[in-house]
């Protein structure tokens, strides 16, 4: 059977992404609360990603699929949560847990469209569910580890090695991405 290089370079290098990405899982409560002292910043800081990611995605509908290379977006959503996890290293206040969850909602709206996008022109004829399929099992699985290793980091070395980690690996997934060949994805 004949394998989809395009899908198997996607799943590797965007499941190393999500894993990194799920080191904070529920641990970003724990987080901005240690920082702003009450726990309705929690929710209004991840409202402020979510609206921005909504309201991003919107803007990249626009004009998303006029692009040729849609890698590109998915460069730019890992650079942006790479730089926005870094940024968690410097955070000393609301306003800048805000700030950051601004740069995350934009990487968000430019990199996750971009990947779905380009995995649905990689699917392989009569096996959209499978692939779907394999997809979230990867997603799910290395989420499940990564959230475990989040809080054994968070634990042992603390939050700045936790977002060290989160940054670096999407800085993997970046440059893994940057370096295949254009004709691949």
């Amino acid at each position: 059977m004949k394998r989809n290089k395009a899908l198997t370079t996607l799943f590797f290098f965007n499941g190393i992404f999500v894993f990194g990405g799920s080191f904070l899982g529920p641990l970003y409560s724990i987080y901005v609360e240690g920082i702003t002292g009450n726990i309705i910043s929690v929710s209004t800081s991840w409202a402020v990603f979510m609206f921005v990611a909504t309201l991003g995605t919107a803007v990249v509908a626009q004009f998303g699929d006029a692009l040729k290379e849609k890698e590109y977006l998915l460069l730019a959503g890992f650079l942006l949560r790479a730089i926005g996890w870094f940024c968690f290293l410097f955070a000393t206040s609301y306003m800048h847990i805000l700030l950051i969850q601004v740069i995350l909602g934009i990487g968000e709206a430019v990199g996750t469209p971009s990947f779905d996008a380009i995995f649905a022109e990689h699917l392989d004829k009569g096996k959209h569910v499978n692939e779907y399929s394999s997809w979230k099992v990867l997603n799910n699985l290395v989420g499940t580890i990564g959230t475990i290793i989040g809080g054994i980091v968070a634990t042992r070395w603390g939050f700045p090695i936790l977002f060290i980690g989160m940054g670096v690996l999407a800085i993997i997934s970046f440059i893994g991405i940057l370096t295949r060949p254009r004709k691949l994805l």
